[in-house]
């Protein structure tokens, strides 16, 4: 209470004392103040006591320590710690680029990686594997994990390598590959590919979304600027790591101020299928394109051939893609041909119901034999450029009764219905209902993000 009194005495008199040796300022401040009231506080504190001259108390407290009772860790074992770092493999890789990337710095790492037969045939020369690799502080392989899937039979293969005792050893295993359920979505700005792009949706996710809404959108020409989307799919993961896609469980597209949806479900015992959510199939016989999304080099038309240099008429539809390409037999049928075949080189023939054939030509291999039975989808060899071919594509064509047809308008000529059975309906109002609500609040949240 003293130190306020004193404190406020000493107030007093600076303020006093300011008064008497300039009276024209302070009459200009008490002006300023009535003039503009907010600048007020700052006029009279510029006149307050210094704080230096304000009394000081100290309070002084005894504090427990934290560590009583506890030894200290030796500070070696605070430097051996565990660095961890993953990257993806490269076509080109070897093995001092892989182990660069992983900021590894370790010759004996590099020599034993290029004499090991696993190493060499698994990692090196293949691209698109998952690394995963452990060091010391001082850049040193302590293990390095390399993972890939390399069948759609749900598993996925694992190689270790690993130091003991000063020495590398490697070590092959097979795992399960675990589903989990992915949110994805975005918006047209060009195309939907390039939308897809964008949002990190894998090629063949946006893939089977094309397939889907394939008999109600044109995904080619009937997209539009604002357009959005939203799908959940399957994400397939090995030790938690994501390894590839696998199948789109539902997908949203509002397109031209209409929303289409769809939902894949399986009844017991039966092919699943994809519907809209209040049950219609959107199943069709035939798929649009053999090929993952690609430019069409040549369409069904009059053409000069690259070859014979004469006008001709080409009976079947080009698809430029990259050596090695899949191509998939684009309905359910029975292989009749697979083999060597005059200009079409390797060429695999399909038979299809109600006397449809469809022609898979300058294949770079053959993945099927004849009499083999196909579904709609199956992965039946690879693009190349055998036969009469001047680059790598895939020629294909779409016979009625041998007769050639155009593909791209007979791939929707008809639908493979696949009614929901009475006993199955429950079952499927109660998925669909759930996948309405995690739709809707997908596309709209990509749609707010991206209007930001």
């Amino acid at each position: 209470m003293n130190g306020l009194k004193n404190a406020g005495g000493a107030f007093i008199a600076r303020l006093i004392s300011a008064l008497q040796k300039h009276p024209r300022r302070a009459t200009a401040a008490l002006a300023t103040i009535l003039l503009t009231g907010g600048s007020g506080a700052f006029a009279v504190a510029s006149l307050g006591p210094d704080p230096a001259d304000l009394p000081v108390r100290t309070l002084t407290e005894p504090v427990a320590s934290l560590a009583e009772g506890h030894e200290l860790a030796d500070l070696t074992d605070l430097q051996s710690f565990s660095l961890y770092r993953s990257e993806t493999t490269r076509a080109n890789d070897t093995p001092e680029s892989l182990l660069q990337r992983l900021g590894i710095a370790d010759p004996q790492a590099a020599a034993f990686m290029r004499s090991d037969d696993s190493v060499r045939q698994h990692v090196l020369g293949r691209s698109g594997r998952l690394v995963s690799a452990e060091t010391t502080p001082d850049h040193q392989l302590t293990r390095m994990t390399v993972r890939w899937a390399p069948d759609e039979d749900g598993s996925f293969r694992r190689l270790t390598l690993e130091r003991a005792d000063g020495k590398l050893a490697s070590r092959i295993e097979t795992g399960k590959l675990t589903a989990a359920p992915r949110l994805a979505g975005g918006v047209i700005r060009s195309s939907f590919f390039a939308a897809t792009d964008a949002s990190d949706i894998p090629d063949s996710i946006s893939m089977q979304m094309a397939d889907i809404f394939q008999g109600e959108l044109d995904f080619r020409r009937g997209l539009r600027k604002g357009d959005r989307f939203a799908v959940v799919y399957e994400s397939l993961e090995a030790d938690g790591e994501p390894l590839r896609a696998g199948r789109v469980l539902s997908t949203e597209f509002h397109n031209n101020g209409k929303t289409h949806q769809a939902m894949w479900f399986q009844e017991e015992g039966k092919k699943g299928a994809y519907y809209t959510l209040d049950g219609k199939s959107l199943q069709q016989a035939y798929l649009n394109y053999p090929v993952e999304f690609s430019r069409i080099s040549s369409g069904f038309a009059m053409r000069l051939h690259p070859i014979q240099k004469t006008w001709r008429a080409h009976l079947g539809t080009d698809f430029a893609a990259p050596t090695g390409t899949k191509v998939r037999t684009v309905g359910d049928g029975t292989v009749s041909f697979a083999g060597v075949q005059n200009g079409y080189g390797n060429v695999i023939f399909v038979e299809h119901a109600n006397q449809h054939t469809t022609v898979y030509a300058h294949l770079s291999r053959i993945d099927v034999r004849q009499g083999q039975h196909v579904d709609q989808g199956d992965i039946i060899g690879a693009v190349g450029s055998t036969g009469w071919a001047t680059g790598p594509h895939l020629h294909f064509e779409f016979r009625v009764k041998g007769e050639q047809r155009d593909p791209l308008t007979i791939a929707q000529s008809s639908d493979a219905v696949r009614p929901i059975s009475k006993a199955a309906r429950p079952a499927f109002d109660k998925q669909a209902a759930q996948m309405r609500i995690e739709l809707n609040a997908g596309s709209e949240s990509f749609a707010m993000a991206s209007a930001r």
